[in-house]
Parts: structure tokens; C-alpha cells; sequence
């Protein structure tokens, strides 16, 4: 079992969301984030003052997979979530030992 977490422009959520369907993910966690990488944040004008924003809002994604459906899973995210911009954003993944879903204590594959 595999946890895949996404960092994603905000603007992007619907398009992952629905590829993510596609793909047949059962279920999705969406947490607002803010932060940077090489974008660095960037500056606004504002009332005629610039301002420096340092940290840019992201959109993060977690979706636990079987480790067999992993790469149709990154596939997805990454298709949906791409502009070819500076800022797309970033696929971790990393392993789950294991997963319990509480309400009937069904445990690993059985439980996502």
C-alpha cells in the first residue's frame, strides 16, 4: 500500500479530483497549504505598495492506493495537474504499513 501525496495550484483541484475518479480512487484528503520551491514566491503591487509573498497558496492531495495502482494514480495527478508552468507543484510517495478503517476495523487493502 502506497500513500501518494500532491502539491497542486489551487485552480487545479477539479481537474485532479475528476481524473482521480476516472482511475477509480475511493476517496481523497484536501488540505489548503501555503509554501514555495524554486518559484520563490513572487511580488504584488498593492494601494501602490509592493509586497513581497513568500508563501504561495497550494492545494496538498493524499490518496492511499494499492501499490499495484500507484502509477495510474501519479499518471492522473500529474496529467490533470500540469500547465508547463514554474509552480505545478510535486508527487511524493511513500509506503503505508498499515491502514484500519475504525468503523468496522477492516484492516490494509480491505480497509481503503
Amino acid at each position: 500500500m502506497k500513500l501518494v501525496t500532491a502539491i497542486i495550484k489551487p485552480f487545479k483541484l477539479d481537474d485532479v479530483r475528476e481524473a482521480l475518479s476516472e482511475v477509480g480512487a475511493s476517496g481523497i484528503t484536501v488540505i489548503e497549504v501555503k509554501g514555495f520551491g524554486r518559484q520563490k514566491g513572487h511580488t504584488e503591487l498593492y494601494r501602490g505598495a509592493e509586497y513581497v509573498v513568500d508563501f504561495l497558496p497550494k492545494i496538498k492531495i493524499e490518496v492511499a492506493v494499492a501499490s499495484e495502482r500507484v502509477d495510474q494514480v501519479i499518471e492522473a495527478i500529474s496529467g490533470a495537474a500540469k500547465t508547463g508552468k514554474i509552480g505545478d507543484g510535486k508527487i511524493f510517495v511513500s509506503s503505508l504499513e498499515q491502514v484500519i478503517r475504525i468503523r468496522t476495523g477492516e484492516t490494509d487493502i480491505e480497509a481503503l
